[in-house]
């Protein structure tokens, strides 16, 4: 059954033409343009009367949209990526990545880059709410082969950026509407009037996104938890073993892993008949962490020091939600010239911790296909947008389900439930291997001109 498998890896919860990118411009108070680059340059404007016509625009600016363009990049294929903020938004905790998750930002070429900050998770540490040890693993054991670090968001994003050139991520550029101009591609209307008619348009633009929401699909679901998540900051050097630490009670869960020498990631996962806005951080800041505190006060007091050791703005408080993509019911990822990535179009809850994973698996697959595309006409890039849609659906929906299952069964409050679970399933039959076989995931990105 179900319960078997119930490590719970949860975490926080991805075009230009060639000249525009070599040419300076000078500033556009309409359209502001911001980079990594320490000298950053900027877009002519857009006429408010005028689209001006672009063969890739990625909106949003999070892990799949810097993902998508810099898959696309090391392709050949320049894009624009809209962003509705001023900056990256690189707030929040980190997430956890597997080795599904490892192989892509190799083939993109950040791989190595993030493993020097971050370390390598060696195996997870099962107890329940008293302290006691249930069961504890080793990944080189249970799953040779197996990659696991908890990296941080602001870190993921910045580290992506980078590999654009200046001038990709449009800042400011929020999307206010979308509108299909027959072949002439879709045309993106934004807040402060500027016009931009996208022969492709790619949604990244998170779990409550307009293109999406354009595109026919329902709104995310609430799945009756939320989560307390933050980072325990250790100046002087953090005293964890490199593991992932799950705390089980009746209807309450909590874990931390290290992320780094000199910070800890923890969460606190907890059950509530109601739900916030999805990404909402509510509430002051001093308050969340009082309320977190409050849940485990008695609890193991490593995992109290790590909330104490907390800056308060840096704790959060978001509801867990996601979509099912029904067979037959759901729309397609694609409709003519527009498509759907990561969290725009398959959210998941993070219990088997892949809801960025498959943000990154996205990125890369449908960067294949749109580059053996691009230069085809509208019904070669729609038939590369539609085979993304079907490859991809078979491992996003199966994963979407498992994850809620899964993190349903652990949110159980009946006490001989939870009895069994802490006696019987996780110290006699769990097995790791079996529950990590979805990280298995192999891909690679073509040098630009060669066949994919």
């Amino acid at each position: 059954m179900a319960l078997i498998q119930i490590p719970s890896f949860f975490h926080p919860m991805a075009s230009l033409s060639s000249s525009l990118f070599l040419l300076p411009f000078p500033p556009s108070p309409r359209l502001s343009m911001r980079s990594p680059n320490p000298n950053p340059r900027t877009f002519l404007p857009i006429s408010a009367s005028a689209a001006r016509s672009e063969d890739v625009v990625i909106v949003g600016a999070g892990i799949a949209g810097l993902a998508t363009a810099a898959s696309l990049r090391k392709l050949g294929v320049p894009s624009l990526v809209l962003e509705q903020g001023e900056s990256l938004r690189t707030g929040g905790t980190s997430l956890t990545l597997f080795k599904n998750a490892w192989r892509v930002l190799d083939s993109i070429g950040v791989g190595d880059e993030l493993r020097s900050k971050f370390l390598q998770i060696q195996g997870l540490v099962m107890r329940s709410e008293d302290g006691r040890e249930l069961r504890s693993f080793t990944f080189e054991e249970a799953d040779p082969g197996q990659e696991v670090r908890a990296v941080e968001r602001r870190e993921l994003l910045e580290t992506l950026a980078s590999k654009l050139p200046p001038n990709t991520i449009a800042f400011s550029s929020k999307l206010k509407s979308i509108t299909r101009q027959g072949s002439d591609g879709t045309l993106l209307e934004l807040d402060n009037g500027d016009r931009l008619l996208a022969k492709i348009v790619i949604g990244c633009d998170g779990i409550r996104s307009p293109i999406a929401r354009w595109m026919g699909f329902s709104e995310p679901r609430y799945v009756g938890h939320s989560a307390f998540r933050g980072l325990g900051l250790y100046p002087e050097g953090q005293p964890f073993k490199s593991k992932v630490n799950y705390i089980y009670g009746r209807g309450l869960r909590a874990g931390f892993v290290p992320v780094s020498p000199t910070k800890v990631y923890w969460f606190i996962c907890f059950n509530s008949g109601t739900s916030i806005p999805p990404g909402s951080r509510t509430g002051d800041r001093s308050a969340l962490k009082k309320e977190a505190l409050n849940l485990v006060r008695s609890w193991p007091q490593e995992l109290l020091d790590i909330i104490q050791e907390t800056p308060e703005d840096i704790v959060v408080k978001t509801p867990l939600m996601d979509r099912w993509l029904w067979p037959g019911l759901s729309p397609p990822a694609s409709k003519r010239g527009v498509v759907v990535v990561g969290d725009a179009w398959h959210p998941m809850t993070p219990n088997l911790g892949q809801g960025g994973c498959c943000a990154l698996e996205d990125a890369v697959v449908l960067s294949r296909n749109l580059a053996a595309a691009i230069d085809g006409g509208q019904g070669m890039i729609d038939a590369a947008l539609r085979d993304y849609g079907q490859d991809r659906w078979s491992r996003v929906f199966p994963l979407t389900v498992r994850s809620n299952l899964v993190g349903s069964l652990l949110q159980w409050e009946n006490p001989l439930v939870c009895a069994i679970r802490n006696d019987i399933a996780i110290p006699k039959l769990v097995r790791l291997g079996p529950f990590l076989e979805h990280t298995n995931f192999e891909c690679d990105l073509p040098e630009p001109g060669t066949s994919t």
